[in-house]
């Protein structure tokens, strides 16, 4: 009798413990799912993609991407080719994604790709950064390279990053033009001569991207933008953003006029609520068109976390529910 009472016991602890890890997997398997809701907002922009976009795009062989070089022709194909894989359309009836130009003799060309909406579709909002850099040093000893990893390769990979994850949540009411702008740093030369074919009306907002793969001084998970108080496109930002842990900033460094040296100046000029957003501490920064500003140097996690917040923020902008005031130009 004592036996088989031992064996009893011993078969419903064997069940007990099956049970409990069958509960320790449901628990974790709806922890699981319970966390994806949470960040269903964000999902698909991905931090391994974003560092594959960024390491291509700053590395050696793309010799500073230079308008009129070879490596700023290998860093268009590969947006190119990314704006293919992503499902992308091309601009304004053109053969491909190139916007072909000519400045000062040297053959130049915006790269662009649509995602058409659907019940605005004849509204637009711009999402860019400027994928050209300095180029290659005169000769001398040591790197010569200026790779441009934060200025503006980390913008360029955030613009990939939301076109894809923009893309796959098919939820856009009004049309995104996603832009690599060429020629930024000779004078906003790409975004000039991309406004010069726009119905600027048209264009609801512009989402430009600089510099944003350096934490900020405000701290972590937060970012600053430019020109704040010329429309109220920054309150909107901030406005979506409550709840998630992400806080938007006024340009913290006025001084400086950043408002009008990138590519969103090209557009706010026209009227359009174009505003550059920024995490880098560009007071302090040793790396600022230096040939030190390399992918190794930069925070991946900073870079992801600016995007997913950039694409939570700017939701309701592209999704038709929020119409930025036309910008304040003095």
């Amino acid at each position: 009798m004592k036996k088989l009472i031992l064996c009893i016991g011993a078969i419903l602890l064997l069940i007990c413990c099956k049970n409990t890890k069958d509960v320790t997997t449901t628990v974790a398997k709806t922890e699981e799912v319970s966390s994806v809701k949470n960040n269903e907002t964000t999902a698909g922009i991905n931090k391994v993609i974003i560092k594959q976009h960024l390491y291509t795009l700053a590395a050696d062989d793309m010799e500073g991407r230079k308008p009129g070089t070879a490596g700023i022709e290998k860093a268009a194909k590969y947006i190119e080719n990314e704006f293919k894989r992503i499902g992308l359309k091309t601009y304004n009836n053109l053969p491909d994604y190139r916007q072909n130009f000519e400045h000062d003799n040297i053959k130049m060309f915006n790269v662009i790709g649509v995602l058409e909406g659907k019940s605005k579709k004849d509204e637009y909002v711009i999402v860019s950064a400027h994928y050209d850099h300095l180029g290659v040093m005169n000769p001398g000893e040591g790197d010569r390279i200026y790779n441009g990893a934060n200025d503006d390769a980390s913008g360029v990979s955030g613009v990939l990053a939301l076109a894809e994850y923009f893309k796959a949540k098919n939820e856009n009411e009004r049309s995104i033009v996603f832009v690599a702008f060429t020629a930024e740093e000779m004078g906003l030369i790409g975004s000039k001569h991309f406004g010069k074919d726009i119905d600027a009306s048209k264009f609801v907002a512009g989402i430009n991207l600089e510099l944003i793969g350096k934490e900020p001084k405000t701290g972590p998970k937060t970012a600053w933008l430019t020109g704040f108080d010329r429309s109220d496109f920054g309150k909107i930002i901030q406005k979506n953003l409550e709840g998630t842990g992400y806080k938007l900033y006024p340009d913290p460094y006025p001084k400086f006029n950043l408002f009008f040296r990138s590519d969103n100046a090209s557009l706010a000029k026209l009227g359009v609520p174009s505003h550059t957003f920024s995490t880098t501490p560009i007071d302090i920064d040793a790396d600022y068109h230096k040939v030190s500003d390399e992918a190794e140097g930069l925070d991946v996690g900073v870079l992801t976390e600016t995007v997913k917040a950039v694409a939570k923020g700017t939701e309701s902008i592209i999704n038709g529910k929020d119409t930025p005031t036309r910008v304040v130009i003095e």
